[in-house]
C-alpha cells in the first residue's frame, strides 16, 4: 500500500515538476529567439548599410595615380606674364620739303623755289647786285612794280669770287603786247658795241622774249638776263641775275660757275605759272599803286 503511493506521489511530484520546468524554458526560449532575432535584424542591417557605402580603402589604394591626373586636369593653369610698361610711341619727324611755292593773288604769279634760298616781296624786294648797287627794270615804259625777289645764300659758292644772285619777278599793266616784247636797253657785248636785238626764247612751256645786260668794274661785275611774258593784259618781267668780285686780286679765289649759277635760276623761271586775274583786283592794285583805273 506504502509502495504504491509514493508511485504515485512521486510520479504526480515528476509531472507536476516537469510541467513546470518546460512552461519556465519556454519563455526563456522566446526571450533568446526574440533577443537573437534583433541581433540578426542589426547585423543584417549594418551588413546592407556597409555594401551600399562606398570603401574608401580601395579608393584610397587605387588614389595616387587618379589623384595626380585629377589636380592636373582640375587646376587651373596660370600663365606669368611680365608687365611690359609700353614704349612711348616714337615721334615721327616730318621732313620738310625742300621747295617752297609763291603765289601772288594780285598778279597771279606764282613759282617754285628751294627753301633755303630767301624771299622777299613788297617794298622791299627790290634786287641788288651785292655792292654795284640796285638791278634796273628793263621796261620801255614806266610804271613797272616788283612783285617778288628771291636771292640765292651769300655762301653758296665759298672759295669763289660769288658774291649775290636772284630770282626777280617785275609787272608792268600799262604796256600794249607789241612794247611788252622790247626792251629799254640790250645786250651790248658785243665786238662792234652795237646793241644785240631780243630773241624769242621757249623757257619751260612759255614763249618769252629776252635779252641780257653786263657791266663791269675792275673787280666787280654784274650781269642780268631779262625775259618779258604778256599775259592777264600787262607784261610780266623776270630777271637773273649774278654778280662776281675779287678774282685775280685776292690768293685762293677761283671764278664761280657762271652757268652753273644761271641753271639754278633759270628752274625757277622755269616753274613761273601765271593765272587769270579778276580784273576787279587788277583794279584795285593800280589805284593802289596810284595809278588811274581803265
Amino acid at each position: 500500500m506504502l509502495t504504491t503511493w509514493k508511485s504515485t506521489s512521486t510520479t504526480t511530484t515528476n509531472n507536476t515538476f516537469t510541467g513546470t520546468t518546460l512552461s519556465s524554458w519556454t519563455r526563456q526560449q522566446k526571450l533568446a529567439m526574440i533577443a537573437g532575432f534583433v541581433i540578426l535584424g542589426i547585423l543584417l542591417g549594418l551588413s546592407a548599410c556597409s555594401k551600399q557605402s562606398p570603401k574608401p580603402a580601395l579608393v584610397s589604394i587605387s588614389g595616387p595615380a587618379q589623384t595626380a591626373s585629377a589636380s592636373t586636369v582640375t587646376t587651373p593653369t596660370v600663365t606669368t606674364t611680365a608687365s611690359t610698361t609700353p614704349a612711348a610711341p616714337k615721334k615721327v619727324h616730318k621732313k620738310r620739303p625742300t621747295t617752297v611755292t609763291y603765289r601772288d593773288a594780285n598778279s597771279g604769279v606764282s613759282f617754285v623755289y628751294p627753301r633755303k634760298f630767301e624771299l622777299v616781296t613788297g617794298d622791299k624786294a627790290q634786287p641788288e647786285f651785292a655792292n654795284m648797287g640796285a638791278a634796273s627794270m628793263n621796261f620801255v615804259q614806266p610804271g613797272g612794280v616788283t612783285v617778288a625777289t628771291v636771292a640765292l645764300p651769300a655762301a653758296s659758292y665759298p672759295g669763289t669770287d660769288f658774291t649775290s644772285a636772284f630770282f626777280n619777278v617785275n609787272v608792268n599793266r600799262s604796256l600794249s603786247e607789241q612794247e611788252c616784247s622790247h626792251f629799254a636797253f640790250v645786250d651790248t657785248r658785243n665786238a662792234d658795241g652795237e646793241p644785240v636785238d631780243a630773241e624769242k626764247v621757249k623757257v619751260g612751256s612759255k614763249e618769252m622774249e629776252m635779252t641780257s645786260d653786263f657791266s663791269a668794274s675792275a673787280i666787280k661785275q654784274a650781269e642780268a638776263q631779262y625775259y618779258h611774258s604778256y599775259e592777264n593784259g600787262a607784261c610780266y618781267e623776270f630777271v637773273l641775275g649774278l654778280a662776281t668780285a675779287g678774282y685775280g686780286t685776292a690768293d685762293g679765289v677761283e671764278p664761280v660757275d657762271r652757268a652753273a649759277v644761271f641753271a639754278k635760276l633759270e628752274k625757277i623761271l622755269a616753274s613761273v605759272k601765271i593765272q587769270p586775274v579778276e580784273q576787279e583786283r587788277v583794279a584795285e592794285k593800280r589805284v593802289t599803286d596810284g595809278e588811274p583805273a581803265k
